[in-house]
């Protein structure tokens, strides 16, 4: 019987673990597939040529940001490396990536679809 419990006592230590550092996300959620920056679900990530790289600014509000969602961070996230975060006008906080705000394109519906690349002569895909 004490040997149950305290295997159940140290299965519950690791899961409190493991779900704390889960909310503690140190590190931006994107990665490379196929040479273009993808959120955590595989989707294709954007920049907009009217963000103006290092100001600390997005200049996708409103309409723009319902048809190009931003990449979000956590409240608890920190900045890494070439990665950093802005705080949207809304409070809300967006990953940066070398000084460009990055998004999601509404329209790609499934993890490798890069419609949005080139739409209306402003929006890129998100490169290393």
């Amino acid at each position: 019987m004490v040997r149950k419990l305290i295997f159940l006592a140290f299965a519950l230590g690791l899961t409190a673990c493991s779900s704390l550092s889960s909310m503690m996300t140190t590190r931006p959620p994107a990665m490379v597939s196929n040479g273009v920056l993808v959120g955590p679900g595989g989707m294709t990530l954007y920049t907009f040529d009217r963000d103006v790289a290092g100001t600390g600014k997005s200049a996708c509000l409103g309409p723009c940001a319902t048809n190009w969602p931003p990449l979000m961070a956590t409240p608890d996230a920190k900045p890494v490396g070439d990665w950093t975060i802005l705080t949207r006008d809304d409070s809300t906080r967006q990953w940066v990536f070398k000084g460009q705000p990055l998004y999601y394109w509404s329209k790609d519906a499934k993890p490798g679809d890069r419609t949005g690349d080139g739409f209306n002569n402003l929006w890129k895909l998100a490169r290393p």
